[in-house]
């Protein structure tokens, strides 16, 4: 005969069961907090590094583009609201009109330089031997200082440098590069892109190594000549390529100031003057370090908004980047 239990044996059995998940919750809430308290402290130092030399210098230029300060003393920042960015766009004022005009322009002729160059020269790099060679050969620009590259050209297009000397041989007359107003901005955004050629090279390269080989055996099966396979085949496989490198080459383009100010330091006249340039005078040659600010923010609007473009084109077309 089996005893049947207790009712105080089945009060308890009852309690403990009910009590089970809470106690499960309960652990499971204390092992969360657990491991949120870990990751904050693994990041705190991060985190410190990022408010530190990001979040704190962003501050201060916001604070700085609604006041009019002339340096040094922190007890003369002077608010004045949103002057400085209306200065900025005001009749007379040379922002709009020829600075912020050079630098769209400076931006978008590296971009077209650069990405048609690097994608023939990857594609001709990829059908070659010693394609490492090749490589390092076209990289290395992008470890030689700004101010080494901008010397050399500005002496090879010297009236007597080397670039006048290959045209004088071909019976053409020597121009004035970079003391002609019309050639000047022309003449840096060479430059800017062939010193630029080397990462967009990489980064292609490495694209059409990606691209399967089985396409190309099908299109050379299908009659398809190297034109059609270039155009329907390798270019839309390398939109994603496509799509970084134009948009690191626009941001670089839109941020150039090393190369200008070795080469041209924004002349002749103001034909190479750009937003970084400008920036750069107004806070350490006039002392108007609000009207830099302010001329700060609104080039980080437009290196915004050209990017937040870019990626919509390239979605459009398909791609997600």
């Amino acid at each position: 005969m089996v005893n049947a239990p207790s009712p105080a044996t089945t009060e308890r059995a009852q309690s403990q069961r009910s009590a089970g998940p809470v106690a499960g919750r309960r652990g499971g809430t204390r092992h969360r907090r657990h491991q949120t308290v870990v990751a904050c402290l693994f990041l705190a130092p991060t985190l410190l590094f990022f408010a530190v030399f990001l979040i704190l210098p962003l501050g201060f230029a916001l604070l700085l583009s609604m006041s009019h300060w002339a340096g040094f003393d922190l007890g003369g920042i002077r608010p004045v609201g949103l002057d400085n960015f209306t200065r900025l766009f005001a009749d007379g004022s040379t922002f709009l009109v020829p600075v912020l005009t050079h630098t769209l322009l400076f931006a978008l002729g590296t971009v077209v330089l650069a990405l048609t160059g690097s994608v023939l020269v990857a594609t001709c790099i990829d059908r070659l031997r010693f394609q490492g060679m090749w490589r390092t050969v076209y990289f290395l620009p992008i470890v030689t200082t700004v101010v080494a590259v901008g010397n050399v050209w500005k002496y090879m297009y010297e009236p007597g440098g080397l670039v006048n000397g290959a045209l004088n041989t071909l019976g053409l007359g020597s121009v004035a590069f970079l003391q002609d107003p019309d050639t000047a901005l022309p003449s840096v955004v060479v430059v800017q892109a062939w010193a630029s050629f080397g990462s967009a090279i990489l980064v292609l390269t490495a694209g059409l190594k990606s691209v399967p080989a089985s396409y190309y055996e099908a299109a050379a099966l299908d009659g398809a000549g190297p034109v059609v396979v270039f155009r329907d085949i390798t270019l839309p496989l390398l939109r994603p390529c496509l799509l970084f490198v134009c948009i690191t080459q626009f941001l670089t383009g839109l941020q150039s100031f090393a190369l200008i100010i070795v080469m041209t330091k924004g002349g002749p006249g103001d034909a190479t003057d750009v937003a970084a340039l400008e920036m750069y005078q107004q806070a350490f040659s006039y002392g108007d370090w609000g009207t830099a600010s302010a001329a700060a923010f609104v080039l980080f609007v437009v290196v915004l908004m050209v990017t937040l473009a870019q990626l919509w084109i390239f979605r459009r077309k398909g791609e997600d980047a």
